[in-house]
């Protein structure tokens, strides 16, 4: 699912994949168009449609149009001489739009004081059948096979199509994917409507029910589908002039190859009121945007992964990759333990020669989060901290001598009665230098200040479970002060996070740490650089000059971040021709099932690459 409220339409032409695929995989895939995709669709099942008929079924994510390839092949039938019948199944199974309002508004938060951004709520568990009448269900069931005939081809296209309850219905089962950025585009183009609506509204709500309820269909159902292998057909709908098609065994061969390769994900970059420059020049981002706050480098739920595949660019749902190759990518005990999501996010923020800091705030722990959102498990991050300018800070953890009643005081009128908080009076910081990480365990009070470029590495919580204590009386884009999370910030903060504790390496809440030597090899060193039994992930760096060896031993998958040096090359010690060239703040994945591999410096300069994987025995603890 995809909470990601408003990208920048930029499309990053960089990071692309090349895995090595056969010429039967690439001759496969039909691009063109879409009017070409419909004919050569067309063409793939002309036989059975002439002989017996067919009922071809057409689901997706959230926000596929299938208008467009209705339309087309309506008129491909046409100068066929084939008759046609187009069944829109969502208005021939679902319930009323009131009845479904009646099952999730109440899921949703409703109260300013709690939410003041109306932005949370409860992940509605029920699938599509969940949302379908019942007697409406029964009546498609008997309805849709005697449509079949000779010479007769029958499409049934709509969310929830493909339902299991449903699949023997069909001769051709076909599944249109989406990335998450194109999906969240089309919303706030007006483009899209709830389940259950009949026209768009309210940008932010329809966001919001999407998260806790459309995406999380949608990414259930397509995850169950790829699971079984009933699908016939893959498509692309990322650009609904420019369908792209696929069998799904050709899908299924490029994500086979793909997971065999270090790979990149294609990032969205946001503007924010904070947001700094670094990341604009570095990255060559459009001069049209104001800034750039965040970078979702690769945060599994909202970003994609481009391949290249003849004269085809293939952008690729991140998460349909997990869905297919997750044992492969993450290792069995990763899938295992986290339901088959991939279980650490990553991204760059953004201060660097901004207006100020970002908002003082902190995260919520699991079981909250499971008990008021039905989320699947707590939301720890941690920083590290890669470019800096003159005085930047990070801000971790209360003072020894903070006053925090005092301070849940200043807050509250910052809040209700626009006084500034003194907040320098309360939240301790460490003078920010390239190197420096903390730990962010959820209730971890935190920000990141004006004038640096940090990576932030955080758990899977799905959501952005952001409660803003203080944001210096700040304006948003559109002129209003920005809404605080006061009622539930005071509910998840840890009051006990102190200076002194944060340092202290005998404390459970040892989360500033001093860098530690783990291994070494010839040429090498390996650092970690945090660590705590509170947080599944292990933080660490590798520093070189030539070259440094690893090894994921087909347990663990590595994610790799160029921190310092130019550029450098990773590539499988079995295999070299895997390779992918890192660039400065590069972030790549290594698969699980990679084994030994090699990061090879490209460049003069000494090298420093944070590293990131899943502590031992991440498996038993709690998520």
């Amino acid at each position: 699912m995809s909470f990601m409220y408003n990208p920048f339409p930029f499309h990053d032409p960089k990071p692309v994949n090349r895995p090595e695929l056969s010429k039967k995989t690439i001759d496969s895939i039909v691009g063109g168009g879409t009017q070409a995709v419909a004919r050569k669709f067309i063409a793939a099942i002309a036989g059975k449609v002439r002989t017996e008929g067919a009922i071809v079924a057409f689901d997706g994510y959230t926000t596929t149009q299938f208008d467009l390839m209705v339309s087309l092949l309506a008129r491909e039938c046409a100068v066929l001489d084939f008759k046609t019948a187009f069944v829109d199944s969502a208005a021939r199974t679902f319930k009323s739009g009131e009845e479904i309002d009646a099952i999730i508004d109440p899921l949703l938060i409703w109260d300013k004081k709690i939410d003041p951004t109306l932005l949370y709520g409860k992940v509605y568990h029920g699938g599509y059948i969940g949302l379908m009448d019942p007697e409406k269900v029964k009546a498609f069931q008997n309805g849709i096979p005697a449509l079949k005939a000779p010479g007769t081809l029958v499409v049934v296209y709509g969310y929830g199509s493909l339902i299991k309850e449903f699949r023997p219905l069909y001769d051709v089962k076909c599944w249109f994917d989406i990335t998450p950025m194109n999906s969240m585009l089309r919303i706030r183009a007006g483009e899209y409507a709830n389940i259950g609506k009949t026209h768009t509204g309210i940008i932010n709500r329809t966001i919001r029910r999407c998260y806790y309820c459309d995406f999380e269909n949608a990414v259930q159902l397509r995850k169950e589908l790829f699971a079984t292998g009933e699908l016939d057909w893959y498509f692309l709908d990322n650009d609904r002039a420019k369908l792209q098609m696929m069998p799904f065994e050709t899908f299924a061969d490029i994500c086979a190859q793909l997971v065999k390769y270090p790979f990149r994900a294609k990032p969205c970059y946001l503007e924010g009121v904070w947001g700094g420059s670094y990341m604009k020049r570095l990255r060559n981002l459009p001069k049209e945007m104001r800034n750039c706050a965040w970078v979702f480098d690769f945060i599994p739920m909202e970003v994609s992964v481009v391949v290249e595949a003849g004269l085809e660019k293939l952008d690729i749902n991140y998460c349909s990759f997990v869905h297919k190759e997750g044992v492969n990518l993450m290792g069995e005990k990763a899938v295992e333990h986290f339901s088959g999501y991939f279980p650490i996010r990553f991204n760059y923020d953004d201060s660097y020669h901004s207006t100020g800091n970002m908002s003082i705030q902190c995260h919520s722990g699991g079981a909250f989060n499971i008990e008021n959102y039905n989320e699947f498990g707590r939301q720890d991050e941690s920083y590290y901290v890669v470019v800096t300018g003159h005085e930047a800070k990070t801000f971790i953890g209360f003072r020894d001598d903070a006053d925090i009643p005092a301070f849940f005081k200043e807050i509250e009128a910052a809040d209700t009665r626009h006084e500034p908080c003194d907040y320098m009076k309360y939240v301790s910081y460490e003078e920010s230098k390239p190197g420096l990480q903390v730990m962010l365990p959820a209730g971890t009070i935190h920000s990141s200040g004006r004038n640096q470029v940090i990576l932030e590495i955080g758990s899977l919580t799905i959501g952005s479970y952001t409660y803003k204590m203080y944001d210096y009386l700040r304006l948003d884009f559109d002129g209003k002060q920005r809404p605080i999370h006061t009622h539930l910030g005071e509910l998840n903060v840890n009051q006990n996070r102190r200076t002194s504790v944060i340092h202290d390496p005998d404390s459970p809440d040892y989360i500033v740490q001093k860098p530690r030597l783990d291994a070494s090899g010839e040429g090498w060193e390996e650092y970690i650089l945090g660590e705590n039994p509170q947080m599944y992930i292990s933080l660490r760096r590798l520093e070189f000059e030539k070259q440094c060896e690893q090894d994921t031993k087909g347990e663990k998958f590595h994610v790799l971040t160029l921190v310092d040096g130019d550029n450098v090359l990773v590539r499988s010690k079995a295999h070299p021709e895997r390779c992918f060239k890192m660039e400065f703040m590069d972030i790549v994945c290594v698969p699980a099932d990679m084994g030994k591999y090699e990061i090879v410096n490209l460049g003069h300069e000494p090298i420093r690459i944070h590293k990131t994987t899943l502590r031992e025995g991440f498996e038993h603890d709690p998520r």
